[in-house]
Formats: C-alpha cells, structure tokens, sequence
C-alpha cells in the first residue's frame, strides 16, 4: 500500500491505498463519501461521477494513482447545504425514482452547465446521454437541468 494525499471537496485527505484502486472505491470506503456511487463497473453508466478539476469523470476505473493534484469534488461538495441550482430543480421536477443514479446525473449535469450556461434541450440531452437511468426518468432529468441552467442565469 501507498500514501496518497488528494483534494476532495475542498479538504486535503490522506489515504492508505493500492495504486490501482479506483477513486470510487476511496471516496466510498476510506473517506466515507457514499454519495457517489457504484453502477457499473465499467465506466458505462455514470453513477460513479464526480468532478476532477471540475471535468466530470467516471471514479470506478479512475486509479487512485492518477489523480494527482487534481481538485474532486463529489456530490457531497457540489454544495455546502445541498442547495446547488440542479439540486434545488430535482426536487422542484421530482426526478428520483429509486435515486441511485442522481448523483452521478447531477455531477454530470453540474460539469455540463459549467461549459454550457444556456443549453438547449437537444444539448443537454446530448450532454446526458452517458448516464443510465435504470427507473427511465429522462424526461424529469432533462426538465430539471433546464430549470438549474435558467436558475444559474
């Protein structure tokens, strides 16, 4: 095992890990930051999002190792009270079903709106694609991404 010192969510955090181990799997069981979550495996599904450098990026196949001085920011650091834009607008739509996806779905969206401030709906359908919805709420999603980047404006 090695020492690595990552920034996640705006604190210096230092970890006992293997090179190879996902930053999934450290966020969740070193850190104890279970908002992101495991889906896939595969980096297919987007429920391990967080943000490196506020790029989002799929934490389960992501090694520990290649962070570096990158900055993550997981769901729980998207906002101190849990009053982002994208989280005030999935509870204005309702978008969770089961809610295992959403923190991946508003990480994605998060990086998204960054980029793209005043998307249309073709893009933000576009930009969400990557991320599975098992509960199929794409609808709600892309309502309430629009509702955030009107709220961002």
């Amino acid at each position: 095992m090695e020492s690595f010192t990552i920034k996640v969510n705006g604190e210096t955090k230092t970890v006992q890990a293997d090179a190879d181990t996902p930053l999934l799997w450290v966020l969740r069981d070193h850190l104890d930051l279970v908002g992101t979550k495991f889906g896939c495996g595969i980096a297919q599904c987007g429920a391990c999002t967080v943000h490196i450098d506020g790029e989002a990026a799929r934490s389960c196949l992501l090694p520990i190792s290649s962070v570096g001085e990158g900055a993550v920011t997981t769901i729980e650091g998207l906002s101190e009270k849990g009053d982002h834009a994208l989280q005030e607008a999935w509870k204005e739509v309702d978008v969770p079903q089961c809610g295992y996806c959403q923190a991946g779905q508003i990480m994605t969206a998060a990086a998204f709106l960054e980029k793209n401030p005043s998307p249309s709906t073709d893009e933000i359908k576009d930009a969400m694609h990557g991320n599975i919805c098992r509960c199929a709420s794409y609808q709600r999603i892309h309502k309430a991404v629009k509702i955030a980047s009107e709220k961002l404006s």
